[in-house]
């Protein structure tokens, strides 16, 4: 076994060494010559989904390495933004396992993609070639459409790095042997001079620039839109001198970088989110600053699949000025965000099918800044949940952050589970056995209505002055009195009065005569007089209220009522006395015999004979008497 082979085994690692907790699902996503493509899941703080490459066989020819355990290799070495991020490989059961970031098949969803979607994935690939050309100074080799993957956040990821070789190790030889494994199309024609000798290729970057072209020709193949500009200028290059025969002729792939096509706002919006960790504080300052208004020109749609997971990537997260301008407009929905004076980037359904999905993966993350500026706006977005989401996902990561020793994490967090309870109920939120320990201690005609959540206010405050009442007596003239004012009752002091309260008015409360003070004659007074009572009883009105005793219904006397008024209830009134005590002594027989011999004992009775008949013997005779009459 060549020494390259041994490096590679070396790299793969034993099988102890594969992920810890991942689930592979034996459904195939995507099945090549070298490997199958499956679906896995990362089952740990929190689920990660990953694409997983088994290979069955090893491939081996003039002591080269798998074709698998190539592509692993040049992944963990080969990293860039615009690269398939590599994440771990291992041996089992003499199975090669290759885990990458979750991506699909560009052949997948490329009949879905508009024009400027193909032309911001175009530039993506570009950019990954010139990093392995110009940095890493090697080849790929087989540039083509099964070689890229369109991550979750829809930006194109340059993969099958299996037969990628340094400048200096690509000779004519080995093109010869992987030909078989490459994209025909994508092959030069200068391949098919080439002689059998080993000699190294005198322009090694000529096979990705013709392969580039073949590509970029397949992508936009009848898809034109007048959006972008200069796309038919551009698709004539690639044909014309991308795949021009002569391998000299053919221009370098930077160079591209700069054309017309690749210079809509969009895409350099785009480009400058997924190169942000290279930027200046400057730069990105100015950059989100204006990037709210460019975003509004865009289709809500395309914003929200192209550009949703970047605008919400860990380097927006944690920018000042996007956490300033940007993010509240990101995190809130349109209709939610109108009452606040800000407009909302997304309507409901779109924030719903693209925002919510990455939310849902930010809860997971048990980053403590990320946690806070999702609470600082949880009120604004919690509702663009499920109720199945909120009760599964989002609810058991709350109660996480309770129970964290960061003071400011737990003081919001208990905040956010306040806005789910109108949501997921209280029992659901809080949990454990609830009982009724407060009751309602408003007046009845209050009950149907809605509480009032204010904070209760002192009596002094609640109680208004009142003014002197006039009362007319029976020969019609009119006095002021200067009652005490009835006392609000319990449970009541914190209520306002509605129309229904000032139609069914509380009865007034008698008070005893001695709380009235001196009635005044207003007809006899004039208006000095008047002006002078009212300045004398306005203290009055700041005297303490009576006693409660007073109020009793027993001690309350009407202080009111006429002299020539006739009680017609007077001989009802029950006469009560006191009840007599006798003492019994019980001190012997003495005493018993003096008892008995005194005529005035309480318990005497005096028993007379009577010989007469019993019954109703006179009676009946008298209404004989009547009877015959």
């Amino acid at each position: 076994m060549s020494q390259t082979t041994n490096l590679v085994l070396g790299m793969m690692g034993n099988e102890g060494s594969q992920l810890s907790g991942l689930e592979i699902d034996e459904k195939i996503v995507e099945v090549t010559d070298g490997w199958t493509l499956h679906s896995g899941t990362v089952c740990a703080s929190h689920n990660t989904n990953v694409n997983v490459f088994i290979s069955d066989v090893f491939v081996g020819s003039g002591g080269n390495a798998a074709i698998l355990e190539r592509a692993a290799k040049n992944l963990m070495l080969y990293r860039h933004p615009c690269i398939l991020k590599f994440i771990s490989s291992w041996k089992k059961s003499g199975r090669i396992h290759l885990a990458t970031e979750e991506a699909k098949p560009l052949a997948s969803v490329i009949s879905s993609l508009i024009p400027l979607q193909i032309c911001i994935g175009l530039h993506s690939v570009l950019k990954a070639l010139v990093f392995l050309h110009e940095t890493a100074l090697c080849s790929h080799n087989n540039v083509c459409c099964a070689a890229i993957y369109v991550s979750t956040d829809g930006t194109w990821k340059l993969g099958g790095l299996e037969h990628l070789c340094l400048f200096t190790d690509l000779t004519t030889s080995y093109l010869e042997g992987t030909r078989a494994r490459r994209y025909e199309k994508a092959i030069p024609p200068e391949e098919d001079s080439l002689k059998s000798s080993n000699y190294t290729i005198s322009h090694p970057t000529s096979i990705d620039q013709y392969g580039f072209g073949v590509f970029a020709e397949e992508m936009l193949c009848n898809k034109f839109d007048s959006d972008v500009p200069a796309l038919e200028e551009f698709l004539g290059i690639c044909k014309k001198h991308l795949q021009n025969l002569e391998p000299s002729l053919r221009p370098k792939l930077a160079s591209l970088l700069d054309h017309v096509c690749f210079k809509h706002k969009f895409i350099k919006i785009h480009s400058f989110l997924v190169e942000l960790p290279l930027k200046t504080e400057v730069e990105k300052n100015n950059f989100f600053r204006s990037l709210m208004d460019e975003l509004t020109g865009f289709p809500e749609n395309l914003v929200a699949m192209q550009l949703g997971a970047l605008l919400l990537s860990r380097m927006v997260l944690l920018d000042a000025t996007a956490q300033e301008i940007l993010l509240p407009c990101v995190l809130g929905p349109k209709q939610n965000m109108e009452n606040r004076g800000n407009v909302g980037l997304f309507s409901l359904t779109t924030y719903r099918d693209y925002v919510v999905p990455r939310l849902l993966q930010m809860f997971c993350v048990r980053d403590a800044q990320i946690r806070l500026l999702l609470l600082a706006h949880f009120s604004s977005f919690c509702h663009s949940f499920t109720e199945d989401q909120l009760r599964t996902l989002v609810l058991p990561e709350l109660l996480v952050g309770i129970k964290d020793t960061n003071e400011q994490l737990v003081s919001v967090t208990l905040h956010a589970l306040a806005d789910l309870i109108p949501l997921l109920g209280a029992s659901a939120v809080i949990g454990g056995k609830r009982a009724k320990l407060f009751t309602d201690g408003r007046p009845k005609a209050c009950h149907n209505g809605p509480y009032n959540l204010r904070t209760p206010k002192s009596h002094s405050k609640v109680l208004p002055t009142p003014a002197p009442a006039p009362v007319v007596d029976t020969d019609g003239n009119s006095f002021a009195a200067d009652l005490p004012e009835r006392p609000s009752p319990d449970g009541g002091e914190d209520h306002m009065p509605t129309s229904h309260d000032e139609t069914e008015s509380w009865p007034d409360w008698d008070v005893p005569d001695n709380t009235v003070d001196t009635l005044v004659d207003f007809d006899a007074a004039g208006p000095s007089r008047i002006q002078d009572c009212s300045k004398v009883a306005a203290p009055s009105t700041m005297q303490e209220l009576p006693d409660i005793s007073q109020l009793d219904i027993r001690n309350s006397v009407s202080s009111l009522k006429g002299e020539d008024e006739f009680d017609f209830f007077q001989d009802m009134e029950p006469v009560i006395l006191k009840t007599c005590t006798l003492q019994i002594d019980e001190q012997g027989a003495g005493s018993s015999d003096a008892i008995e011999k005194s005529g005035k004992h309480i318990f005497n009775v005096n028993y007379t004979s009577y010989d007469g008949e019993e019954g109703w013997g006179d009676d009946l005779e008298e209404w004989g008497d009547v009877n015959s009459t």
